[in-house]
């Protein structure tokens, strides 16, 4: 998906929000396909170390926070890959990270579960769209006024 964006010149210059880092994985794909920078959030403190180190290795910066330390702002491109769970319990703030007309993928989705995602990001994204890859989902979608 990333780099569908990349493609289409979506990535260039614009800042990217990956929710549940982890590693740091997404936020250095989009750093490396052109976004002009990445913040990472995580509640664990040894992910936002993995994202910092991994996005030195690389050659780039990541700025990684916990969930409380995250600098309140709107992204025009947010990315999580976390449980479905906690997709769903987040959906509120996520959709509130996502600037108007912005683009939201989400992750970490098995296979059954994308209906009720699908539903609850509905009240604030158009376009919605899951894909299949295996037994995982991706859905994407573009915020709305």
């Amino acid at each position: 998906w990333l780099d569908q964006l990349s493609a289409e010149g979506k990535l260039a210059g614009n800042t990217v929000l990956d929710f549940g880092c982890g590693s740091g994985i997404l936020a250095l794909a989009a750093l490396k396909l052109g976004a002009a920078a990445a913040v990472g959030v995580d509640n664990d403190p040894q992910a936002l170390i993995a994202t910092h180190d991994n996005g030195e290795r690389n050659g780039v910066h990541i700025a990684a926070y916990l969930p409380e330390d995250e600098p309140v702002a709107t992204y025009p491109i947010v990315v999580a890959n976390i449980l479905a769970s906690a997709l769903d319990a987040l959906a509120e703030l996520l959709a509130a990270r996502v600037a108007t007309g912005g683009q939201i993928a989400l992750s970490g989705i098995l296979h059954g579960q994308e209906g009720e995602l699908l539903e609850r990001y509905a009240a604030w994204f158009d376009q919605l769209e899951a894909t299949q890859d295996g037994d995982w989902m991706r859905i994407t979608g573009v915020r709305r006024a």
